[in-house]
């Protein structure tokens, strides 16, 4: 079936839709991991956008019901070079396309990915549309520059949970006190997480009560946390300044990890504020520069958005910077225990160089203890 795609600046490309009928609107981004689709498709930072990928098969190895990244896909539409329906793979259960057809998101194939990758590097990510509807550009074109662009939306609660629940043994469970005498007690702020970031805590020996994203500093410690996470999300990070609000109140009380949208939280509450990328970090191969050690990670990242480092206070030192473009890529509080990272230690998709980093955070509740 024919699919445009018209970009906010009038450029367009034809494709066929592998997932029949429908219409998408969002911002066009671009991903540049070889596998893991299906933990991108479930990303909660991808709400509100269109992701194209640049490596030209996808689908080849199906969908399975392990690697979900949360509960729904949260992106807007999804775009590839060529689709492959026959996939090969002992763990699937069914094609990319019969899921995302079944989850009502639009998928189309048959695209030039390398020249839309292209022409957002040098443009910049932009508002974008898509529909096997409307075919007129003139008409897709309007109705693009007329929908809600990124800055100033917040996403965060589109994709946070409804409602507080312990996370047990790799799935949701009901709230259960802690246990006073098991390992590191850690409330997670959801913004938007992917459940690998549990995955990892819980197989660390932490215990994990997850809490939705406008939950108070004073709720949270009520808890009596060992240490308090602030996960990924989606969209403007200014856009969510209850989420910068308790982060502030929490600093010096508790050890404090963020990743992402948690990094952007963190350092909003010691003071910087942040700015849009031209067009973002997404992707499996992104180096970053540890300096206390000279060491290069290569790191799995997905944000549009970046802390402003000139802004940090004195008492805030860089830990990590991104080689490509030399963005900010971590920061820790020389004085109390708190540190973020731009980029997605947790992995899945992508290598697990940065895993450390949650020992590092598990220390520091020991410490505490």
């Amino acid at each position: 079936m024919k699919a445009l795609i018209m970009l906010e600046d009038g450029t367009h490309f034809w494709g066929r839709s592998f997932t029949g009928r429908g219409e998408a609107f969002g911002e066009m981004v671009f991903n540049t991991a070889m596998t893991g689709y299906q933990e991108i498709l479930t990303d909660p930072s991808y709400k509100g956008q269109i992701v194209t990928m640049t490596y030209p098969l996808i689908g080849n190895y199906g969908v399975n019901d392990e690697d979900n990244e949360s509960l729904n896909i949260h992106l807007s539409a999804f775009v590839v070079r060529e689709y492959q329906s026959f996939y090969s793979n002992w763990r699937a259960k069914r094609s990319l396309g019969q899921w995302l057809k079944q989850e009502g998101i639009l998928g189309v194939d048959q695209v030039d990915t390398r020249a839309i990758t292209r022409h957002i590097r040098l443009q910049g990510a932009m508002k974008a549309g898509i529909s096997t509807e409307d075919l007129d550009p003139s008409s897709l074109l309007e109705r693009v520059r007329a929908s809600s662009g990124l800055i100033g939306r917040d996403l965060v609660q589109e994709v946070t949970c409804k409602r507080p629940y312990r996370w047990l043994n790799g799935s949701i469970h009901e709230v259960i006190p802690f246990d006073r005498e098991g390992g590191p007690r850690v409330v997670v702020l959801d913004c938007g997480l992917k459940f690998n970031q549990l995955r990892i805590m819980e197989a660390k020996g932490c215990q994990i009560l997850v809490v939705p994203a406008d939950t108070s500093a004073e709720e949270i410690l009520s808890y009596d946390p060992d240490g308090v996470f602030f996960s990924n999300g989606p969209g403007d990070p200014a856009a969510v300044p209850y989420v910068v609000d308790t982060a502030r109140a929490i600093l010096g009380k508790r050890p404090v990890f963020g990743i992402c949208l948690g990094h952007q939280m963190l350092g909003q509450a010691l003071g910087a504020s942040t700015y849009k990328l031209k067009f973002g970090h997404r992707g499996a191969n992104q180096p970053v520069k540890d300096l206390d050690t000279g060491r290069i990670e290569i790191t799995s990242q997905n944000h549009g958005f970046c802390v402003r480092q000139e802004e940090l206070p004195k008492e805030v030192e860089i830990t990590h910077i991104n080689l490509n473009d030399g963005t900010l890529e971590g920061i820790r509080h020389k004085e109390i225990p708190a540190f973020s990272v731009q980029y997605h230690p947790e992995n899945a998709p992508g290598p697990h160089d940065a895993e450390y980093l949650f020992d590092r955070f598990i220390q520091m509740m020991i410490e505490r203890r």
